[in-house]
């Protein structure tokens, strides 16, 4: 693992976590996170028609947008995203078969993990980045924690991060952060709610961009 392989995600430094209800809305919601400043885009495959709403992302926005699958929990669908032009693959968990897959796309791969045990598993496979899931379960204390035994792992909190907080986050050693209902919430989408998407997208890049270099 190289730092210019991770770039584009330090770059991003908010994924997205996008759980639509349908493709079109996966697509709007995506377009009002790009105009809120947001272009880091985890497109889970709990949205139907995942791998194409990837590939027509990819199409329109190529390297302006940071666009990758989340929710990955099979080997078809790691292929699926990877030829859909998937640039990252996130799982929630790390299970060595899977993981071993996902790391043979050569795309980038997190993989899900909140235990030191966990780490070290993630760690030994070989994963570019963990995915500290669900974080709203301890906050940046636990990051902060866990940079003690493991201060060279990359590392990314997703579940409960916040404008207020993700300072917080970035300060405590995260390369990155991922933010899902509190970002673009399926509430919102359903209601087709794409300018409070927009406006949240604003909040975050903001908060993004005050935190500076602290990563």
């Amino acid at each position: 693992m190289t730092a210019n392989r991770l770039s584009p995600l330090v770059a991003a430094r908010v994924l997205a976590v996008v759980r639509a209800p349908s493709a079109e809305s996966a697509l709007l919601g995506a377009e009002a996170l790009v105009a809120g400043g947001v272009t880091g885009l985890e497109i889970t495959f709990s949205t139907p028609d995942a791998p194409e709403v990837i590939r027509q992302l990819t199409e329109r926005y190529g390297d302006d947008a940071y666009i990758g699958a989340g929710t990955v929990t099979s080997v078809d669908q790691a292929r699926q995203a990877v030829e859909a032009g998937a640039r990252f693959l996130v799982s929630p968990g790390t299970r060595p078969e899977l993981t071993g897959i996902m790391l043979g796309t050569g795309a980038v791969v997190l993989t899900g993990a909140l235990t030191p045990t966990e780490v070290m598993i993630a760690v030994e496979l070989g994963v570019d980045v963990v995915k500290l899931f669900p974080a709203a379960l301890s906050g940046p204390a636990l990051l902060k924690a866990l940079r003690g035994p493991f201060p060279d792992v990359p590392m990314m909190p997703t579940g409960g991060v916040t404008p207020d907080n993700l300072g917080e986050w970035l300060a405590a050693g995260a390369i990155a952060v991922g933010a899902g209902s509190d970002l673009i919430s399926s509430a919102d989408l359903v209601r087709g709610d794409y300018t409070g998407i927009q406006r949240k997208a604003r909040a975050f890049a903001a908060a993004a961009a005050a935190a500076g270099g602290r990563a």
